[in-house]
């Protein structure tokens, strides 16, 4: 179905009704608005006011799907400039909550009025819903099966042995005979398979480029500490560095907690880490950035040269998002690659797997590039 009417249209057919009505609402956002436009200038199809827009939202929202309705309103926030309408409360009840919204209500919380803050949260928490709903399960059973794994040894004390998993391993060993398995080897649990094994450090560019991806690390943030396995930091970054570990347990209080924007401090953030770490051996440090590093340069290099050499798993992710290829410092790419620390874009649905193969140390699940 083609939309449209006027000369424009071609086929000289006039649309009417239910047709007329989706023409309409895209026209007040795309007519006249691409080409050689200059991005943030507005049309004369929306105006400024909240409430016409809220309404023309509303429209939107009857005539179309759900993932053609996130598609628009992005459109509508970068094309026409409507960031600051979104500190209008009516506004924000008529939005279609995803990543990308709560990533520029983000970018507002500092201008956000009291009376704003209330709706805004409610509209957080929903995304936050959604990517729990969509990847915590996954993510607790990956990561605890790898635990498991990294814990079992082969000399298990009786009470410790994982009879499932030692038949597993002997099956070439069954004598038909005495329809039995004879063991050479046992698998099981060392003693303190449940205590604390593993220490997670997320570390995360909140440089307004990485918004998406501060979105999903929260998310994942708070999954990861409700794995009684883990200890699990959480440490954001620009210039400055704010370690959100305390704000665990609601990623909604961790996402407020955030700054997008500004400059990129990278080897200040790393230290803060490094000073984080008590037991390099059991740690995994998750660098999620897009390397344009404002800080010393040779030095973030040699802090992740150290980490590793004292045996952290050290994993650089260029991007925690389902957007595609970011841009990235390809010089910086390359230099943690020579290190050992290929860094690479990784969606929230590889992200399990990334983080199991390093807690298991082995190697990572890198994405195919199509």
């Amino acid at each position: 179905m083609v939309l449209g009417g006027g000369e424009a249209e071609g086929t000289g057919r006039a649309l009417d009704g239910r047709d007329a009505a989706m023409d309409s609402a895209l026209a007040a956002l795309y007519d006249g608005a691409g080409g050689d436009r200059p991005r943030g200038e507005r049309s004369a199809g929306l105006g400024g006011s909240a409430p016409r827009v809220a309404r023309w939202l509303g429209d939107i929202r009857t005539y179309f799907p759900t993932p053609v309705v996130r598609v628009v309103q992005r459109d509508a926030i970068e094309r026409l400039g409507l960031s600051a309408l979104l500190l209008e409360p009516e506004l924000l009840e008529a939005v279609e909550p995803d990543v990308h919204l709560v990533a520029t209500l983000l970018s507002l919380n500092k201008a956000m009025p009291e009376t704003t803050r209330t709706t805004a949260r409610a509209v957080v928490r929903t995304v936050v819903g959604q990517l729990e709903r969509r990847l915590a399960a996954r993510t607790r059973s990956t990561l605890t099966g790898a635990l498991d794994r990294s814990a079992r040894t082969a000399r298990p004390r009786h009470r410790d042995i994982d009879w499932n998993a030692t038949i597993r391993a002997n099956l070439k060993n069954y004598v038909p005979e005495r329809r039995t398995v004879v063991p050479e080897r046992f698998v099981g649990h060392g003693r303190s398979a449940r205590s604390l094994r593993k220490e997670v450090i997320l570390c995360v560019d909140q440089s307004g480029s990485m918004a998406a991806s501060v979105v999903h690390a929260a998310v994942f943030g708070a999954v990861l500490a409700s794995v009684r396995s883990l200890s699990t930091h959480l440490v954001v970054f620009d210039t400055a560095v704010v370690d959100l570990t305390d704000l665990l347990d609601d990623p909604v209080d961790v996402l407020f907690g955030t700054r997008l924007g500004g400059g990129t401090d990278i080897n200040r953030a790393l230290a803060h880490c490094q000073s984080k770490i008590t037991r390099p051996a059991d740690t995994v440090v998750v660098l999620i950035s897009d390397l344009y590093e404002g800080g010393i340069r040779g030095e973030m290099l040699r802090r992740v040269a150290a980490m590793k050499e004292a045996g952290v798993e050290f994993v650089a992710l260029l991007a925690l998002s389902d957007e595609g290829a970011p841009a990235y410092d390809h010089e910086h790419a390359a230099a943690l690659a020579s290190l050992g620390a290929p860094a690479f874009a990784c969606t929230p649905d590889l992200f399990p797997e990334v983080m199991a193969a390093a807690l298991e140390k082995r190697p990572l699940p890198l994405p195919v590039e199509g």
